[in-house]
């Protein structure tokens, strides 16, 4: 996603002068690339990393991260561009694109099952073919192929691209009531969501009991949460300093992470009476609590300078790098998370096999987010050193020259 954009608004936004040319605020790559480093921490269980995770220590993690900062991407790419005239245009790129994310997650899906059935050979165990819900797809295999080329079945640790390409299917007509009506918008989402936690409603599976495990009809409330925010800052608007929020926001966080890590989960706080949406921990439904705590933590970030300093890095810096290339990051860190736990099941969960695979895991997805923008910028090169097309009986054109 791009997020070049002006930043007015933001502390330390780049909106001072409307003549100084745009900057790159590369602090939602920065958290970008460390809510993927979590996700692929958290998809390789067993090993030491896994318990310092954000998880570990709040209501919510690095999904809930993640999504929320693809709706601020998807208001600072679409937000200005959704204009009269240009609003169609914009509708199919973003439709365009969840067909991207689908073909990446069927990709990532196929190449899954793949490394866990070399693994089963490999190492002599086929009860491999039965992590990670790999079994029901095989136990009737046309049904099975069928299921995960509907998104009826998903694997375990492959269902994040699901939700994100659903989400995108909906930026049209999100976009369209944004530009009516932001307030009624956000009324909308939030009816939906209370609506759908409270009756459980979610796209169902097919080889399985149960539903997705991201529904998309709940996350959409955090995606459209992050779009609202970044057409409101475009506009003018900011995210205001509000000492009781600001105080609210601190002491819910630490509160979570109390709850967290001394496991207070046996504690009622629905008294009897409030449904599991608004009392609950539920990750499909997106459960009050967990959607607090993201949105707390998201107002910490902005509202303590020393927090948004700390993600405004240099664009060449290896984080911002990382975080500028999410969908290859992600695609490449799901297919090493799947390697990871084969050879962690293959050949035991030893602290140091556990070690080596991450540490090697996030090297090489560094690796691979510096070739992704060594080739774009090959490509951008290769653009600007087109040659002009010579009209020797005509002087050129400004059009003409601008080719």
């Amino acid at each position: 996603m791009l997020s070049y954009a002006n930043t007015r608004g933001l502390p330390g936004g780049a909106g001072a002068s409307a003549a100084k040319p745009a900057q790159r605020d590369t602090r939602l790559d920065v958290i970008r690339a460390l809510a993927l480093i979590t996700i692929f921490i958290n998809h390789v269980p067993g090993q030491m990393f896994e318990h310092w995770t954000s998880k570990n220590f709040g209501f919510s993690d690095a999904s809930e991260a993640f999504v929320l900062i693809s709706g601020i991407a998807i208001g600072l790419a679409y937000g200005r561009k959704y204009t009269v005239g240009n609003r169609l245009s914009m509708s199919m790129k973003a439709v365009r694109r969840a067909f991207v994310l689908y073909g990446a997650h069927i990709a990532c899906t196929f190449t899954t099952l793949a490394v866990f059935a070399l693994g089963a050979w490999w190492f002599h165990q086929p009860d491999m073919l039965e992590k990670i819900a790999i079994g029901p797809a095989l136990a009737e295999p046309v049904k099975g192929v069928m299921a995960i080329l509907t998104l009826g079945h998903q694997f375990g640790y492959n269902n994040i691209l699901p939700l994100y390409a659903a989400l995108l299917l909906m930026v049209p007509g999100i976009l369209w009531l944004e530009s009516q009506s932001p307030r009624l918008l956000v009324m909308l989402s939030i009816a939906l969501w209370f609506l759908v936690g409270l009756y459980q409603i979610a796209p169902g599976n097919m080889l399985m009991d149960g539903v997705w495990f991201f529904n998309p009809l709940s996350w959409q409330l955090l995606f459209v949460i992050g779009i609202v925010s970044m057409r409101h800052v475009q506009r003018g608007g900011t995210i205001y300093w509000n000492p009781f929020l600001f105080v609210a926001a601190a002491g819910y966080v630490i509160l979570s992470a109390f709850w967290v890590t001394l496991s207070w989960w046996n504690i009622d706080i629905s008294f009897g009476l409030l449904p599991k949406v608004l009392a609950g921990f539920e990750k499909t439904y997106l459960s009050l609590p967990r959607l607090l705590h993201v949105l707390a933590l998201a107002y910490l970030v902005v509202k303590i300078p020393f927090l948004s300093a700390a993600a405004r890095r240099p664009v060449n810096n290896p984080l911002s790098v990382l975080g500028r290339h999410s969908l290859g990051i992600f695609v490449s860190g799901t297919i090493l998370a799947m390697i990871a736990q084969v050879l962690m099941m293959g050949m035991g969960e030893s602290a140091a096999m556990g070690i080596s695979l991450i540490l090697l895991g996030i090297v090489i997805q560094f690796g691979i987010a510096y070739w992704l923008d060594d080739r774009d910028q090959k490509k951008r090169k290769q653009v600007t050193a087109k040659p002009q097309r010579a009209k020797p009986m005509l002087p050129a054109t400004p059009i003409q020259a601008a080719e």
